[in-house]
């Protein structure tokens, strides 16, 4: 073993006296604290539990398939994220979806990763519209997230704005609405106990998986920059099944119907945005989000990290 390497390890066991007192959960970072503010700096700085207490500096790396069938199917640790220790996160642990409809041979693809489970983040009428196809040798978990009738208030959008507006109040409800507390709560706690590589997906794998995932890249320690950047990654990802629903719907329902429409396709930093200063403005701090919001312990909190990082 190295020095550098010596001391990381060093420095990941003092980390961890540290986390499991409480002194050293969620600090945040100097600047964070000192604009007493709670924004995507210091969803970075949740991840000073993660980024010091559990890091390995020589994590496994597990080549990530894309899948054409499934296109927002990605790795939660991206192509190689590191926090802001440089520690680089563990791939092939969480992965991150659409719906899972593949072909016969990007199902193949996802049957050869040894998944354990599969999450489904969607309601009883998505799960109608459109199955999962089951995955070899991984249990399907539902977990519905999000209430109500989506489809109604979609029909209600006049204009693009008003479709901006309904994302981010989506995105806000992640944090106000009890019903998907408790389903990220469920989620994020089967992640913590569940052995083996796991996947979890709404619709378009963007905005409850957007969450979770932006959720889980704090709980590691990677910077702000990497979390919006890999949210915004959607938007890429997706960009024909995007540029197609789009055309799909001017052409049946008209070009001025798909421009107020447009937004929902895909991602915008304003609506990760929404949900994080709602965050601060109900819980004051991710770490209340998560202990007193959702409800999670110190524990599970704790194991995601070193699944990320260990």
């Amino acid at each position: 073993m190295t020095h550098r390497h010596a001391a990381l390890r060093r420095t990941a066991r003092t980390a961890l006296t540290l986390a499991v007192s409480g002194s050293f959960l969620f600090a945040g970072t100097a600047a964070a604290t000192a604009a007493g503010s709670l924004d995507l700096g210091s969803l970075g700085s949740l991840g000073s539990l993660g980024s010091s207490a559990f890091g390995s500096s020589a994590p496994s790396a597990v080549e990530t398939p894309r899948l054409p069938s499934v296109d927002n199917f990605r790795d939660v640790a991206g192509p190689g994220y590191t926090n802001t220790l440089g520690l680089r996160l563990n791939t092939g642990v969480f992965y991150r979806a659409n719906a899972i409809t593949p072909n016969d041979t990007d199902l193949a693809t996802l049957g050869s990763l040894g998944l354990s489970a599969v999450y489904d983040l969607r309601t009883d009428e998505e799960v109608a519209q459109k199955p999962d196809r089951p995955v070899d040798g991984a249990e399907y978990v539902r977990i519905p997230i999000l209430s109500g009738d989506l489809a109604a208030g979609v029909a209600k959008l006049k204009t693009p704005e008003d479709a901006r507006r309904f994302m981010q109040d989506m995105n806000r409800s992640f944090v106000t609405d009890p019903a998907a507390r408790a389903g990220f709560a469920r989620l994020l706690t089967d992640l913590a106990d569940t052995s083996g590589p796991q996947l979890y997906h709404c619709t378009a794998g963007k905005d409850r998986t957007g969450w979770t995932s932006a959720l889980l890249l704090g709980i590691a320690g990677v910077s702000r920059e990497t979390v919006m950047n890999d949210y915004l990654l959607t938007n890429e990802y997706s960009a024909a099944s995007i540029e197609r629903t789009y055309q799909g719907i001017a052409a049946t329902q008209g070009q001025a119907v798909a421009d107020v429409y447009r937004p929902l396709l895909g991602v915008d930093a304003s609506y990760l945005q929404a949900g994080l200063d709602e965050l601060k403005a109900q819980y004051g701090t991710v770490e209340n989000y998560l202990h007193t919001g959702l409800g999670l312990s110190q524990a599970t909190i704790g194991q995601l990290a070193l699944k990320l990082l260990g």
